[in-house]
């Protein structure tokens, strides 16, 4: 039988990258539905159109707490319930202290933390016993790295928020864990260099301090939270799960 058989999924940030390849591996395991979202209007529809007809594309912004309504409006009207959500949806932008801007701090918090609690607060009405949450950090969540001290602190906030709301959910039976990848080549890091040499330097110096020798993919880490999003992990919650090179530990 498949890992996911019959569940309901939402995954947010689905566009692409660690989203996409997610919704991919829930409907590869048996998922009944997947609803993905995404900001940007053509890169979602490419999203669901490759996914097939079990995915269900519903347009937003996770900063955006009426959005979050519509999405899961639709996910009540069509299926009646949600058993795995999957709070992907962030972004990473450096900024050194001193020269940091209102605007760089709000724009970080506003996606990567407080858009975490809205996807997750509006889904509890609809989730189920014995369902499962699952939050996306990061490594600089507990590392770090020059430059990056908002993004850092944001991913701080999703790791803290795997262990208390786990409390908080556990008389309902509802798991949450959280995911802390390192270095995985998305499309994300196009945004974040100048040339394509400059990316590839980065990634090769990732994965020469990595254990396996390489650097992450997408599809390392859907394997991750497809196997937390199942009844396989039932035990286990408030775990953190971190991702490096296809190296998955707790």
């Amino acid at each position: 039988m498949s890992r996911l058989n019959g569940k309901i999924a939402v995954v947010t940030g689905a566009s692409s990258g660690i989203g996409l390849a997610t919704a991919k591996t829930f409907l590869a395991e048996g998922a009944a539905r997947v609803y993905i979202t995404g900001r940007r209007v053509a890169e979602l529809e490419s999203a669901v159109a490759s996914l097939g007809e079990r995915a269900i594309a519903v347009q937003g912004d996770v900063t955006n707490p009426a959005d979050l309504d519509r999405l899961y409006d639709r996910v009540q009207a069509t299926d009646g319930h949600v058993d795995v959500v999957f709070a992907n949806a962030g972004f990473a932008t450096a900024g050194a202290l001193g020269d940091l801007a209102e605007g760089h701090v709000d724009a970080l918090f506003d996606t990567n933390v407080k858009g975490v609690v809205w996807t997750v607060q509006k889904a509890l009405p609809l989730m189920r016993a014995g369902g499962s949450i699952i939050l996306s950090s990061s490594i600089v969540g507990s590392k770090g790295f020059g430059g990056w001290s908002i993004y850092s602190a944001t991913k701080a906030a999703v790791r803290s928020f795997a262990r208390t709301w786990s409390s908080e959910l556990k008389g309902r039976n509802i798991r949450v864990n959280v995911v802390s990848p390192g270095v995985i080549e998305t499309p994300a890091y196009d945004d974040m260099y100048a040339t394509k040499d400059e990316a590839k330097g980065f990634f090769d110096f990732a994965a020469s301090i990595t254990p396996l020798g390489r650097t992450g993919t997408d599809e390392d880490v859907a394997r991750v939270v497809t196997f937390l999003a199942s009844d396989d992990s039932s035990f286990v919650t408030a775990s953190e799960y971190f991702v490096d090179g296809g190296l998955a530990q707790v």
